[in-house]
């Protein structure tokens, strides 16, 4: 088998302290199953910016290009660098030069952790994010700058191809996932009568090929509600580069917080790397001290595995997790513990370990 080449980019702040975590459990699974896996680091990110005047070196997207996929921990340090230029230094660029057109985020209740809604049940969804155009195109300008009539416009762009594979990923996942088979669009056609009503037509000529497949089309303000009130109703939620943006962002709130949620950059043809990453930011009130939760690094570490063909890693990572949410002796403070990160990391490496061993005897799936 020819082995996984992996390119990790850690990142700002509290990015190294769960990328070291998530390598760990690479290690573990390196060991435990003879998964042939390497990765090589790249110290990209604010601390080159500062040095180079760049966020990753000119021929940075070459580098990438050379790996099956790409590990990020997080980017960004506003009090030193604008988030504009670290986001559109290496995020941006790397979803757009590669072609990952699908961002993936899971938002799933596991038991054992507390969710803040009274009404919780189980919460068990996936927000398909189109990720290379609409509203994050970067399109627009300013001109006039510290003048009064100064003007900055910001335009969203949405293509037939791009609005159609996104869309057509989403139902094949619902397909694929074995639940309620049903794709919600997310849209705002009463309101933004070009982008979205277009975006609603292009969701309705896609579903036609997808008849076992059931639909809705909920308006994202409705749609943002509605995940608090009542989100066992969905399954997969197809959405625009912003509205997935924050629909995620709420989704992973509900379900423990932040720290737990992963995400997938995706090209699912395979002509370029994939990037995987923690949905989180890189927290710079908390960098240093421990305290960041790796279980979105860890999961992102799980997504990685899966779409590398890894399926009983991928499988073992995510029980792995599911079994010390469920435990709950390790907790970090974003959960209501006192645990560290890498208290939180060796946890899920432990319990790796030990999955493995009872699948070995024999005592275990």
């Amino acid at each position: 088998m020819t082995g996984h080449r992996v390119a990790v980019i850690p990142g700002d702040n509290v990015g190294p302290e769960v990328i070291r975590e998530g390598l760990g459990v690479l290690g573990t699974i390196r060991r435990v199953l003879a998964v042939d896996l390497e990765w090589d680091s790249f110290a990209w990110g604010s601390e080159y910016y500062r040095q180079f005047g760049q966020v990753m070196p000119s021929d940075g997207l070459d580098t990438l290009s050379r790996y099956e996929a790409i590990y990020l921990g997080a980017v960004g340090d506003p009090a030193r660098v604008p988030d504009r230029i670290m986001s559109w230094g290496l995020v941006q660029p790397v979803r757009k030069a590669f072609e990952q057109y699908v961002n993936v985020r899971p938002i799933t209740l596991i038991p054992g952790v507390q969710s803040p809604l009274r009404i919780a049940g189980e919460i068990d969804y996936v927000i398909v994010r189109e990720n290379t155009e609409g509203e994050y195109a970067g399109v627009g300008g300013r001109i006039h700058k510290g003048h009064p009539s100064e003007l900055a416009t910001q335009t969203s762009i949405f293509t037939r191809e791009g609005v159609q594979r996104v869309m057509r990923y989403a139902f094949q996942l619902a397909r694929r996932r074995n639940g309620k088979k049903l794709v919600t669009s997310a849209t705002k056609s009463n309101a933004l009568n070009h982008s979205m009503v277009f975006w609603d037509e292009v969701f309705e000529e896609t579903s036609e090929k997808f008849a076992d497949v059931s639909t809705e089309r909920v308006h994202v303000d409705a749609l943002s509600m509605h995940l608090v009130t009542k989100p066992g109703h969905f399954d997969v939620i197809v959405a625009s580069n912003l509205f997935g943006d924050i629909l995620s962002d709420l989704g992973a709130a509900t379900v423990g917080g932040i720290g737990l949620a992963p995400g997938a950059n995706l090209n699912p043809e395979r002509q370029f790397p994939s990037m995987f990453e923690p949905i989180h930011g890189s927290a710079p009130d908390i960098a240093g001290r421990g305290l960041a939760n790796p279980i979105g690094s860890i999961a992102a570490a799980g997504l990685m595995l899966e779409f590398l063909g890894e399926t009983l890693a991928a499988r073992l990572v995510r029980s792995a997790i599911e079994a010390v949410l469920r435990e709950g002796a390790v907790r970090t403070p974003d959960l209501g513990g006192t645990s560290s990160t890498g208290a939180m990391g060796a946890e899920v490496c432990k319990k790796i370990q030990e999955l493995a061993s009872h699948r070995a005897e024999g005592t275990g799936s």
